[in-house]
């Protein structure tokens, strides 16, 4: 399974730029004692982690498929891309909170602000760099739809990690610039702190939002309803199809989906027939959709695979209500 080369260089690009602005960052909160420049500092470490973690899950997820893991590993991707989501709050979020928190009670007066206007500037323009590279790979996968659809139906976390991750910390050093500036101009060093820990509440929020989204990915999605509708379509056009019921699809990778139809044969084929069937079936699906990786074909009469829809509609209610 390969991953495109647009969102695989997406994560480079920012794991280079976050390992040279945390550096920047650090150097800069030591010399100035700026809470909200050692919490952007702090971040931008994680980031960097987060994207050689993003990095791993990809290599992983692209080994081939093993007696063990018969559908391959594309979920492995999934896996540590909702570790990242943790990553962002646990060392994130926590520590820029832990460090507004303390500044708040002890305020501390910042030395040579004017060393963390330049590094928030140059911070800020190696950020875009990194965000404009997150953003073409995110609306290349993600054409004609809004951000907000486009994120909820991505089934690739490698893009949307990278670009809320970018966003967050243009916001965070938007958040820091105003900090430090208010604690200068009124003399207020408290607010240095809550600078920091607003940095903390758009981590928190932006860990949030990957969480419940990576959550859902590496439980199990099904494929877009455009693939969906597509793959049936190629198994109703079959000349030994009667009726194709439905089909269940789960995402297993960002380019790997599994499919399983329910159909009804025409009467009177014999056992070769219906494996010739199933076969050129799977073959055009495969060919239209080189994404789904596995069909399974299943004969069912259409009461049957309603009453099954039916179930699976009756337990998502009593699993709302609940």
């Amino acid at each position: 399974m390969r991953q495109p080369s647009l969102a695989k260089l997406s994560v480079y690009v920012a794991l280079g730029s976050n390992l040279a602005i945390a550096a920047i960052k650090l150097a800069a909160a030591a010399v100035t004692g700026s809470s909200a420049m050692a919490s952007e500092g702090v971040h931008s470490i994680v980031d960097t982690l987060n994207e050689g973690l993003l990095l791993y899950g990809v290599k992983r997820a692209s080994r081939p498929a093993d007696l063990a893991h018969p559908f391959g590993h594309g979920r492995e991707l999934y896996f540590w891309s909702f570790l990242v989501a943790l990553l962002v709050f646990v060392l994130g979020a926590a520590v820029a909170f832990y460090q507004g928190w303390l500044h708040v009670l002890h305020p501390a007066p910042i030395r040579n602000p004017a060393a963390s206007y330049l590094v928030l500037v140059a911070s800020f323009l190696f950020e875009g760099i990194s965000w404009l590279a997150g953003f073409r790979a995110f609306r290349a996968e993600n054409d004609g739809v809004t951000y907000f659809e486009a994120f909820r139906n991505s089934k690739d976390p490698t893009t949307f990690t990278v670009l809320f991750e970018d966003s967050a910390a243009l916001i965070g050093l938007v958040i820091a610039a105003v900090g430090i500036a208010s604690a200068q101009i009124f003399d207020a060093p408290r607010l240095d702190g809550v600078a920091s820990l607003g940095i903390g509440g758009v981590l928190a929020v932006s860990s949030w939002l990957l969480v419940r989204e990576t959550k859902s990915l590496l439980i199990g999605e099904p494929a877009s309803p455009e693939l969906r509708d597509g793959i049936l379509r190629i198994a109703a056009d079959d000349p030994d199809i009667q009726r194709a019921n439905g089909v269940l699809t789960v995402q297993m990778g960002p380019r790997q989906v599994v499919a399983a139809f329910s159909v009804e044969f025409r009467e009177g084929l014999s056992g070769r027939q219906l494996e010739e069937s199933v076969a050129r079936i799977e073959a055009a699906i495969k060919q239209a959709e080189p994404d789904v990786a596995n069909v399974f074909v299943k004969p069912q009469s259409a009461e049957t695979w309603n009453a099954r829809v039916d179930g699976l509609r009756s337990d998502s209610s009593e699993h709302f209500r609940s």
